[in-house]
């Protein structure tokens, strides 16, 4: 290696070296932790095969935790122990027989049903020991119109402000945003007040019931307007969301996010979250001095308090306390404190969001070279903060360029990663040069749709389809962008809101022929547009006789079919 004169190759052969030593490690952890895992799962699952205690004195923690339902009549002590051990559909099925056998369940009890069912959805939660390794992602669970919540929500005779957050919660965390706001308006029509919790959850719900950036921050200020007017009073969880948000707003969040630090300053909010950090700070001064090994009776109970402050720096939004424990784990064996691949991804994932968050995008690309792939594989989100950090700062045409990573890293199979980048390259076009890059990485995107042989195929929706078509119209690609309205036919998808686009693509190139087909096309979609369409190519465009009376054949069995 000595011999070699060229130090981009020197550093190549470095890392590869070290990938080869680590990646046994890596492994052994994981396997490691799977082997624990499954003799958990194992003893819980058949627990009488575990009785014999051969401990002594005998060891609690070693025996199988009880999660057999031990009552069995139709009582409320049954649903109680159901809620207890998480047993979502037991739980319903005991709640609904009580009701058919005339027995009322106590407001609590029933508002007890609705946080577990709000937190899991209509399933039983995943068991914690489960065989199946920790994915990057859960799937989530969207309510349905029938779901258990909101049925049992309408059945109660009484609701209280807590049945209200109950469902509000869950309806957010399950995708259901505009449910969410309208049980709000149903909360304050029966003249109840929001708890912090029911605000901190619309709040984070409020980017996704508005499209403009204004409009989302309008929504967050009129919530906030609220909570004061019902005198609520926000938390650290609170900001937390109103930041969180924020960076859904592209440039106007960055502009909102320091005025909202300073609120919480003036609430004395940061001074608490500051005083956990200086707890924290204490532990790390004393790892800054010194290496741990596995034999170090401190290192565990530091090790927990290390995790607790790295789920803790998000909240914090403090980059440059992100920065310090960064450097402290280049000190001697200091990393090992980070754990298994899991901690690991747990830590990088959190010191990336802030990067993305917070940072310079130039600061961010640097990180983003630096730990990728080497250090941190981050999952979709990761990708997705990245590319909010490029709309952040205007440089979305580096988008093409990240679009390769997604692949190489195999998230071009997650829907919303995929749209939202094609929405972005969609929104507002750009020097020619950036837009032909947009249009090839669009055209890439377009073969994996259309790839049947793929393990997790992607869908089309209206929002890929218009993206595209969009990409390649500002691209000058009109015959590409043409065949795109043949997929919108395919996929029962109507392209209205690209007529217009489609016609001034057409008037440039001064096609009168495709300018009637494109009247054609939007008849066949019975599109409202039509109308105007036809009388715009009639105006703007020097017509043969025949195309004349083609699109007046058109207009007439238009009229008719009205």
């Amino acid at each position: 290696m000595d011999d070699l004169r060229d130090p981009t190759e020197r550093a190549y052969i470095q890392n590869y070296s070290i990938y080869f030593c680590v990646r046994p490690q890596k492994l052994y952890s994981l396997a490691q932790e799977s082997g624990r895992t499954a003799a958990k799962y194992f003893i819980n699952t058949y627990p009488k095969y575990f009785q014999k205690d051969f401990a002594n004195p005998h060891i609690p923690c070693l025996m199988p935790e009880t999660l057999e339902l031990q009552v069995n009549e139709v009582s409320e002590a049954a649903l109680i122990e159901r809620i207890q051990l998480r047993k979502v559909k037991a739980a319903v099925d005991m709640y609904d027989q009580l009701l058919q056998a005339g027995t009322p369940v106590s407001l609590d009890l029933t508002n007890d049903l609705l946080d577990l069912i709000s937190l899991y959805g209509d399933c039983d939660p995943a068991r914690g020991d489960a065989p199946e390794q920790r994915t990057e992602e859960m799937v989530s669970l969207t309510l349905t119109s029938n779901n258990n919540a909101e049925r049992i929500f309408n059945m109660m005779p009484e609701r209280n402000r807590r049945s209200y957050g109950a469902l509000i919660r869950g309806m957010v965390k399950h995708g259901a945003y505009s449910k969410a706001f309208n049980t709000y308006t149903d909360l304050l029509n029966n003249r109840l007040t929001g708890d912090v919790h029911i605000f901190n959850a619309l709040i984070s719900a409020a980017p996704e019931v508005r499209e403009k950036y204004v409009e989302k921050w309008d929504l967050i200020v009129d919530l906030l307007k609220q909570m004061a007017e019902q005198k609520v009073k926000p938390t650290l969880l609170t900001f937390n969301a109103v930041l969180k948000a924020l960076r859904r707003c592209g440039s106007l969040g960055r502009t909102q996010a320091f005025p909202v630090i300073n609120e919480m300053k003036a609430l004395g909010i940061a001074t608490s979250a500051q005083g956990h950090t200086e707890i924290l700070q204490d532990v790390l001064s004393e790892i800054s001095g010194k290496s741990f090994t596995a034999q170090d009776p401190d290192d565990g109970i530091i090790k927990t308090q290390i995790h607790t402050f790295l789920l803790f720096t998000d909240s914090l939004c403090d980059i440059e306390q992100a920065y310090r424990v960064h450097s402290l784990l280049g000190v001697g064996e200091n990393w090992k404190l980070l754990g298994d691949s899991y901690y690991q991804s747990i830590y990088y994932g959190r010191f990336f969001n802030l990067l993305c968050m917070m940072e310079h995008i130039d600061v961010v690309l640097k990180w983003y070279k630096e730990l990728i792939p080497s250090l941190y594989y981050p999952n979709s989100q990761g990708m997705r903060d990245l590319l909010q950090a490029l709309d952040t700062d205007n440089r979305l045409d580096l988008i093409p360029q990240i679009w390769k990573d997604i692949k190489r890293m195999g998230h071009d199979n997650k829907t919303e990663l995929v749209e939202e980048m094609l929405s972005l390259m969609a929104r507002e076009n750009q020097i020619p040069e950036v837009q032909q890059s947009f249009a090839d990485c669009a055209l890439d995107v377009k073969a994996l749709y259309t790839q049947t042989d793929r393990r997790v195929p992607l869908s089309w929706s209206a929002g890929s389809l218009s993206s595209i078509t969009s990409i390649l119209l500002a691209a000058e690609r009109t015959q590409q962008a043409w065949e795109m309205l043949k997929l919108f036919k395919l996929a029962n998808r109507v392209p209205e809101s690209l007529m217009n686009q489609f016609l001034e693509s057409v008037k440039a190139s001064n096609n009168a022929q495709q300018a009637v087909e494109l009247v054609q096309i939007s008849a066949s979609f019975c599109l409202s547009i039509t109308p105007n369409l036809m009388e715009r190519v009639q105006q703007e465009f020097d017509l043969t006789e025949e195309q004349r009376n083609t699109l007046s054949d058109l207009e007439s069995s238009t009229a008719m079919s009205d």
